[in-house]
């Protein structure tokens, strides 16, 4: 399963970031292999729509769930409408987090969890 995590950083070992339209890199991990990838946030900057926009970008990269600290309501019904599952109140570091999730011990959202615009 390919599972996305913000993150502060480029690596398993950094801390998952607590935002999801502005964070800085978002981390694609496939749970199997553990195997994974980096890709900066285009969305970070964006005055406005940072949210939709960074949902229209993990997409891409074809995640399934998305583990981050909070997701807003623009990006939670954008979330919601690609199909992406959401796990909110993610912390530790990108490596913690992916293991919370496969143990079972992170449960999916069913809303958004922060205001609009909270990331900027």
């Amino acid at each position: 399963m390919k599972v996305c995590v913000t993150s502060l950083g480029q690596n398993l070992s950094d801390n998952v970031d607590p935002k999801f339209g502005r964070c800085a890199y978002f981390i694609i991990v496939d749970t199997d292999s553990m195997e994974f990838k980096a890709e900066e946030n285009s969305a970070v900057t964006f005055s406005g729509g940072a949210g939709p926009a960074a949902v229209s970008q993990i997409a891409g990269f074809g995640a399934e769930v998305l583990l981050t600290g909070a997701v807003g309501p623009n990006a939670f019904r954008a979330l919601s409408a690609a199909g992406i599952k959401v796990v909110t109140g993610a912390k530790g570091s990108v490596r913690e987090a992916i293991e919370d999730f496969k143990k079972g011990n992170a449960s999916f959202t069913d809303s958004a969890t922060a205001e609009s615009h909270s990331g900027m």
